[in-house]
């Protein structure tokens, strides 16, 4: 979300950043998006009784800020297919593998088991499937011999937000 920001300030991302929304109340990016002044809100996913309220929530809140895109940078809720499809084309996210390979978690872990050559992060579309929707953008890195799922993940993260800001740059230029 910072590396975002970044670059729309930088104008290197012709975007604006309209609400930054968390699930969990002590979320670190809140903090930092309210020192950059960035209107921010908690939709506590805890406070509801069910996934379908909380998404109901969050789909009325996303309304009222009118994004052009959602883009999931570290939210780590899998939103229901109502959510989803009620916002079609327009939900971004970034996951640390190249898809379709390895969707879900642990993925640096699945790569090293399955004896990938590379590893790497994907920007898609977000579908009612668990990271199933289409790639926008791909970066892959070599797995070297010794490669443990903590130095792979962390060579992967090192080119993340590079290619999150080049992905969004794509979307926008589509507007």
């Amino acid at each position: 979300m910072l590396a975002i920001d970044d670059a729309c300030k930088s104008g290197e991302l012709d975007a604006e950043i309209v609400l930054v929304i968390s699930n969990r109340p002590q979320a670190a990016g809140l903090e930092s998006a309210k020192a950059r002044g960035l209107a921010t809100d908690v939709i506590d996913h805890q406070q509801f009784a069910s996934r379908d309220d909380f998404d109901a929530a969050l789909d009325a809140r996303m309304r009222e800020a009118n994004p052009d895109w959602i883009v999931l940078a570290g939210f780590m809720r899998i939103l229901g297919e109502k959510l989803v499809t009620a916002w079609p084309g327009q939900m971004v996210n970034i996951h640390p593998s190249l898809l379709p390979r390895h969707p879900g978690l642990n993925t640096h872990a699945k790569a090293l088991a399955a004896g990938d050559s590379e590893a790497g992060a994907s920007v898609h579309i977000v579908t009612p499937e668990l990271d199933a929707g289409p790639v926008i953008a791909q970066v892959s890195v070599r797995i070297e011999p010794d490669d443990t799922p903590e130095s792979l993940a962390a060579r992967v993260l090192a080119k993340e937000h590079a290619l999150y800001i080049q992905a969004l740059k794509h979307c926008t230029a589509n507007d």
